[in-house]
Order: structure tokens, then sequence, then C-alpha cells
């Protein structure tokens, strides 16, 4: 039985998905089918709350697609893989489970690409490059690098990165802003799944952290009274909750709460 593309491994609320396509976990088509069907078995699992996304080994996070399978391919093969690879980043930036992308090492062209459609990128201190370098191919960042980092760091900052593909260190990304975290030391892997465990129960409100992303992100795509809307629709839906009525009864009974992600 060959290798998994997409090793999954679950820690208490946590569940861990590896890109496994060495040496550069490289994605495919088949890489994107077995992420698509993971991110829909998380998103479906009430005993996950936070989907962690890390690269396999220690050098690479992904360097982005298989550049021999889009030299050989046909031009309608290229636009569907592109266009399905572009579901299934759109399916993890959509999902309403916190998504933090643990940069363990290069993280260049589509690898960046598919970290930019988590909600949080953490990154370990010395361990790669990353940048969008696409236009040295005489292409663009076409998995939704585009959109996403413009709308991450505004119109002038990213193209200035887009057209001049240059890559960077972790810490100009966390300086940029496309990095919130920059970790050092050797057990970067155990740094990431505790940073993680902050947003997932008993502590945290595992329903009420996903439903702040579905918030934020959708409400960012639309007008700001379709937001405030949103917004009051999904507290509604908190109000009826478990976990509400926990948080609630422990701020009156001054304890710690007990939440359920329900």
């Amino acid at each position: 039985m060959s290798e998994p593309r997409v090793r999954v491994l679950k820690h208490d609320g946590i569940v861990v998905l590896e890109l496994n396509a060495p040496p550069a976990n490289t994605y495919s088509y088949e890489m994107m089918r077995e992420l698509d069907d993971a991110v829909l078995a998380a998103r479906f699992d009430p005993d996950v709350h936070v989907i962690v996304l890390r690269g396999a080994g220690e050098k690479f996070f992904c360097a982005g697609a298989d550049i021999r399978m889009l030299t050989d391919a046909d031009p309608t093969y290229k636009y569907y893989f592109c266009l399905h690879a572009n579901e299934t980043l759109n399916r993890l930036e959509q999902t309403p489970k916190l998504v933090i992308a643990a940069l363990n090492g290069h993280t260049v062209g589509g690898g960046l690409e598919v970290a930019l459609a988590a909600d949080l990128r953490i990154a370990r201190r010395g361990g790669g490059k990353i940048g969008l370098p696409e236009v040295h191919l005489g292409v663009l960042p076409g998995t939704g690098g585009t959109q996403r980092l413009a709308r991450l760091l505004g119109k002038a900052r990213s193209l200035e990165l887009m057209v001049g593909g240059r890559n960077f260190d972790f810490d100009e990304a966390r300086e940029l802003g496309i990095v919130q975290q920059v970790f050092d030391g050797d057990d970067f892997d155990e740094q990431v799944l505790e940073y993680a465990r902050q947003f997932v129960p008993p502590g945290k409100a595992g329903k009420a952290v996903g439903l702040i992303k579905r918030a934020v992100q959708s409400g960012l795509e639309a007008s700001f009274s379709e937001g405030l809307a949103l917004e009051r629709e999904l507290q509604q839906q908190l109000f009826q909750s478990e976990d509400a009525k926990e948080g609630l009864a422990a701020y009156v009974e001054k304890r710690a709460p007990q939440f359920k992600g329900r």
C-alpha cells in the first residue's frame, strides 16, 4: 500500500495534516484530493476543534506545485488542476475550525499559497525561506496567492513582493504580518501543539472560536451591514449552545469554565 500524501494525526481536539511528498512536499492533484478529504473529515468531526497543517520532514513545509507535472501537462489539465487546488484551499479557508499552518521549513510559491489559506501561520526561526517567486517562471501565484496576499498586506506591499519574486526569512515575514509567531528551539512541533491547545476545550469554547472565524472570514467578503447581520445570526446560535451557558454560569460563579465545544 502506497504512503499517504497527507498524513492525519490526532492530538486531543487537534488534527495535524502533514503534507507528505518528499523531498520538497510539492503538491499534485492526488495530494489535493487527499487534503480535501482530510479537511472534510475534520470539518464534520465534533472532537476536532483545530486543524494544524505542516510539511513532512524538517526542510520543507511545501515548495508548491510539482513543476514537472506543470511542464508536461497540457493547458487544459493545468487549468483544471489549478481550479481543483483553489477549491481545496477555499474549503480549508471556509471550514469553521481554526486552521494553523506550521511552517517547519521552506514555504515558497504554491506552498505559501497553501499557508495563506490558513487562519494563522507559525514558523520555525531559521527553518527556511518564504515567498512567491512565480514571476521568475513567467507565471503568477495562481492558487489564490494574488488575492489572499493582497487582502492580507494591501495592494502596494503585496504587489512589490509578487512582481519582485523575492524569497525572505520568517522573521521578515513576521514583520510584514504574513507570519504571526516565530518559535525558537528544536521542539517546534510541540511548541505548535501547545500554541494550538489554547483554542480547544475545556479551556476555550471551540464552537465560539469556529464561529468567530466564520464571522470574520465571511464578513470581510460582504458589506459592513451584511457582516453585522451575520454576526448577529452567529451570536444567536452561540447563545443557544452548551458552551455559552457554561461560560456565563462560570463567570457568575467566579470559576474557570469547562467547555465541551458544543
